[in-house]
Parts: structure tokens; C-alpha cells; sequence
């Protein structure tokens, strides 16, 4: 039976229900996005994930890797204690601080929590990656998902979101992409990535496969920010998975095109590839500040959905089987 590491141990696919395969909870942009680029209150977290649960929600895909969790805690470096004293080190992973909270925080709301692990996309990346050979880095992501974070007790269940930044990889991400194929050939575990507003994602794949990576075991993220239907249509062909995981409402014309966009890929026979998300990261995006919050797919997105043509049991595949095969080993 396939299954997948969660905060809470290893849970059978059957059992992760409706899924979210590509959000952050607590996280830490603030070197794009400083105004609202850090989460880091755990009253407001706890409040969001509740909404998610009466949603319908049970599973959060939680992929805020090592790069963006410095500071992205209540109480980072544990001076005050409680759930985020836990004073181990990084050690180029998730940071201490980060894997407590959001531990204490799937406990707390009952969500189960998949935590991702592995190297962002720069501008983000760090000299280290420089520094030490791709089968180095690639061990770390491998500790982190044999072992668990350094300290924590705590396993990562997923690798990512790895990627590009721009329209191309650059070197030192393609070091990071490559340690996160190693990784995967050592453990099985799902790979996510980062291929927003270019249509970098069929590069970002064909390096995973010139590791010896499966297609079906690739989840090409942030598909909804890119308005290329031979774009999708290339994937889906090659057997990955298409995430349209920007889906957080707005103006008619944006959300129109992700109805379009995804309803296109289901008439050329790709349902079974497809997932949803709201990459929740900024401030903005939390429901108590006029965002989307965690619930806008299963509330308000999939009802369009059904408008648009999709049955009941299409869009339960959408939020629930297909991200539960997507995600297990």
C-alpha cells in the first residue's frame, strides 16, 4: 500500500483525504517580499488551518525548504520555550525552530502535515551549494527523509519545491535539481517543483530524467501562471503531473483562464494528471487579510468547476486521489 511520512508518521494514501499538495505555513521571503514575505504567527496559522479543515481539508503539503525558514518560526532560536525550543541547528535544512512549529501546529489543528525538504531556486540558494559535490547535497535531502531533521525527530515526506527562477536553470540550481534526482533514486520519495511565469518546467523534468527520475514521480508546480496550453499539453504527454497551484481567486479574467486551462487538459484525457493548490507564502494570501486563505480550492474553485462541466466524482479526484498518488511512494 503506497503511504507517505507526515509530521505525525508514516499514513497509508486512503487515509490523507482531501489534500493541499502545495502550500507553506511558515515561511520566509522577505529577500523578495519584505513588506509581506514572512509567516510566522502561530495564532494566525492555527486560525487559517482550522478554516481548512471545515473545509474539508486533511492534508497539507507544507514545502518551505531550507532557504526559507531562517526566522520563519514564532520563536526561531527557542529563547522563550516551548514548542519551537528546540535548539538544534540548521545544518542547510529546515531550520530547528520551523520543523518544531509546525509540528506543535499539526498537532494542535488535527491536519496532517507532509514537510518538504531539499534546496529552493535562487535567489535564495546559498555558496554552499557551490561548495559541496551534488552527491553531498543530495545525502543531506536523504537524512532528512531516512533519518529526520537533524534533532527534531521528525521525518521529511516529500522533496521541494525544488526549480528555476527565471526562464532558464542556472548552475547552481541545476546542482540543486540534480541532488534532489539522487535523492529521490535513493529513497522513492515524490519530487515538487518551482517553474513559474516561464515555461522552464520542461527543462527543470529533463534534467530529472537525465537522472534516472520517472516522469510520474515529478510534480510540475505553478502550471497556472503559465498561459501556454502546448506548454501543458507537452507535459501531461511526457506523464509528470501538472499542479495549477496559484489558484487564489481574484479578478474574473485570471480565474476564467485557470477554469479554461484546466477543463482544456481534462477534454484531452489528462484528469488523472492533474492537481490543485493556492501556494499560500505571503501575508496577503491569508484569508483574515482579504486573501484566499486555505480553503478558496475547495470552496469557491472546484463549484466553478462543476459549472464548467466536471462531475462530483472528477472533482473529488481532483483534491483527493490524484494528489494522494502523486504525493505516496
Amino acid at each position: 500500500m503506497s503511504a507517505v511520512m507526515t509530521t505525525s508518521g508514516m499514513v497509508d494514501a486512503s487515509d490523507l483525504g482531501r489534500v493541499l499538495p502545495h502550500e507553506h505555513v511558515f515561511i520566509n521571503e522577505m529577500r523578495e517580499d519584505r513588506a509581506g514575505g514572512l509567516l510566522n504567527d502561530a495564532a494566525l496559522a492555527r486560525f487559517e488551518l482550522e478554516a481548512f479543515a471545515r473545509a474539508g481539508g486533511t492534508t497539507l503539503v507544507e514545502l518551505t525548504t531550507a532557504e526559507l525558514t531562517s526566522g520563519a518560526a514564532p520563536d526561531p532560536r527557542g529563547l522563550y520555550g516551548g514548542p519551537t525550543a528546540s535548539g538544534f541547528p540548521d545544518h542547510g535544512t529546515r531550520s530547528g525552530g520551523n520543523v518544531a512549529a509546525l509540528t506543535a501546529l499539526a498537532e494542535q489543528t488535527g491536519i496532517r502535515m507532509v514537510l518538504g525538504t531539499g534546496h529552493y531556486r535562487d535567489p535564495y540558494l546559498s555558496d554552499d551549494l557551490d561548495q559541496a559535490s551534488i552527491d553531498e547535497t543530495a545525502e543531506g535531502i536523504v537524512r532528512d527523509l531516512v533519518e529526520g531533521f537533524p534533532g527534531a525527530g521528525v521525518r521529511a515526506g516529500i522533496i521541494g519545491e525544488v526549480g528555476a527562477d527565471k526562464w532558464f536553470v542556472s548552475a547552481r540550481e541545476e546542482r540543486a535539481i540534480r541532488a534532489a534526482a539522487r535523492a529521490h533514486l535513493k529513497t522513492g520519495a515524490a519530487i515538487t517543483t518551482h517553474a513559474s511565469k516561464w515555461p522552464v518546467g520542461t527543462e527543470v523534468l529533463d534534467l530529472l530524467e537525465a537522472e534516472g527520475v520517472a516522469p510520474e514521480r515529478v510534480i510540475t508546480g505553478h502550471c497556472s501562471t503559465i498561459d501556454i496550453p502546448d506548454y501543458h499539453l507537452d507535459l501531461a504527454r511526457r506523464g509528470t503531473w501538472l499542479q495549477f497551484d496559484t489558484i487564489r481567486g481574484g479578478v474574473e479574467p485570471i480565474v476564467d483562464r485557470w477554469v479554461r486551462q484546466i477543463m482544456a487538459l481534462v477534454r484531452a484525457g489528462h484528469l488523472d494528471r492533474l492537481l490543485l493548490s493556492q501556494d499560500v507564502c505571503l501575508k496577503s494570501h491569508l484569508a483574515v487579510n482579504g486573501g484566499c486563505g486555505y480553503a478558496y480550492v475547495f470552496e469557491q474553485f472546484l463549484p466553478l468547476l462543476g459549472r464548467a462541466g466536471l462531475d462530483d466524482g472528477e472533482l473529488e479526484q481532483l483534491v483527493t486521489t490524484n494528489p494522494q498518488r502523486a504525493i505516496c511512494a
